[in-house]
Formats: C-alpha cells, structure tokens, sequence
C-alpha cells in the first residue's frame, strides 16, 4: 500500500486542473508529480501507457488515468460541497465539452498545428458551445444551478483556455457576457487558486509534494 495516491498532473492543462480541483475540495491528500509533457516519467508510462495526464495511482495501486473519473471517484469520497447536484445534466454537458468543443479548442487555440484549417472557422464551431453555456448562465448564477457544481468545474478550465488566443476580443466584443462573468468568478476560487501553484517536475529522489499543503 502506498502512503497516499499519486497524482501525475501538468500545472497548465485544463483536464489535469479539473482533476486537481477535485481532489482539493473533497481533501483527498495525494503526492504531486508535476510531468515535464516532452519528457513522460517512465513510472507514470509504466501505469498508463496512453501518455496522457492526468494518472492517478490510488494507495492500493488501483490506477484511474481519465480526468472526468478521477473527479467522481474524489466525489464519491468526500462531496462536501455538493458538486454532484444535477450529476445527469453535467455529464452530458461535460461530455460536449470533451467531445467537439475540445477539437475545435485546440484547432483555435494552435492555429500552427492546422495550417490548412482557418483559425476563425474554428473559433465559430467552439462559439456555438459558449453560447450554450451563455444561455444556461441567462437562467443561473452557474451552469445548472446558482451554486457551483461537477459541470462549472470541469468545462471551466476549457473556456479559460478559449479566452486565450485573443483576450481582448473574448473581454470587450464576445456577445458573451454572463460566460465572462461566470469565468471571472471562477478563476479567482479558492477551489482553482489552491491548485495552481508551480511545482517541479518530478525525477527519482526529489523532495516528496503534497497537493494539501497544511496537511
């Protein structure tokens, strides 16, 4: 048995920071491995081969290495603050957002990478999400409620990244304004600023980091 989980994790990837907010919130103690994306830890390779973070080893060695289950198993052992109110609703909200939302995130957000795709068309493709998620902001304070929930939490990341690539634009000219505001309010958590602090990336023999500093 291992002392604590561990979490392999890259500070700036929204499905490792969503895996993270859940593990803070429901106070499940697990080691950080901070994964250098162009350099992959053989340990982690060796528990999930797929190469993708987040990993989470649990302390009897039980390995979950997709974002979206390691927060339901967080959940499942400590939901303190209800994120799993309209569970149903959120999964298929979140399933949108992993699904077509994300493809045309990234061909937005690295227009580099797909040089015969036009950047803007892209943009359009993700806008229609965004304006589901602004229409559900018309009718609550969040997503789908008007408390915080399992859907703000895992599509929150991703819209961050979305503001990206042209802030000026998503700030001043969006027809987006309940998402701006609901995105403001969120990156300023305490469930996202507890989590986001630098750590080094993992080799043999550094010095052991806990995602709960204080415990």
């Amino acid at each position: 048995m291992l002392p604590h989980p561990t979490l392999y994790t890259f500070r700036r990837c929204p499905f490792a920071i969503r895996a993270r907010m859940a593990l803070f919130v429901c106070g499940v103690q697990v080691e950080v491995r901070e994964v250098l994306l162009r350099d992959k830890p053989a340990s982690m390779l060796e528990l999930s081969p797929k190469g993708t973070v987040p990993v989470l080893q649990l302390a009897d060695g039980t390995v979950i290495d997709e974002s979206l289950d390691i927060m339901l198993w967080a959940l499942k052992q400590n939901d303190t603050k209800g994120w799993l109110k309209n569970k149903e609703q959120a999964l298929i909200l979140i399933a949108e957002n992993d699904t077509s939302f994300k493809k045309a995130l990234d061909r937005y957000k690295y227009p580099h990478r797909y040089q015969d795709e036009p950047q803007m068309d892209w943009r359009a493709e993700a806008e229609k999400f965004i304006a589901k998620l602004e229409n559900n902001l018309q009718k609550n304070n969040f997503l789908l409620s008007d408390k915080p929930t399992l859907a703000d939490y895992a599509i929150f990341p991703f819209i961050r990244q979305f503001r990206m690539p042209n802030s000026d634009w998503f700030d001043n000219i969006a027809p987006y304004p309940h998402v701006r505001n609901w995105l403001a309010i969120l990156v300023k958590s305490p469930e996202f600023t507890g989590v986001m602090d630098k750590y080094p990336p993992y080799t043999v023999g550094v010095d052991t980091v806990y995602l709960l500093q204080n415990s």
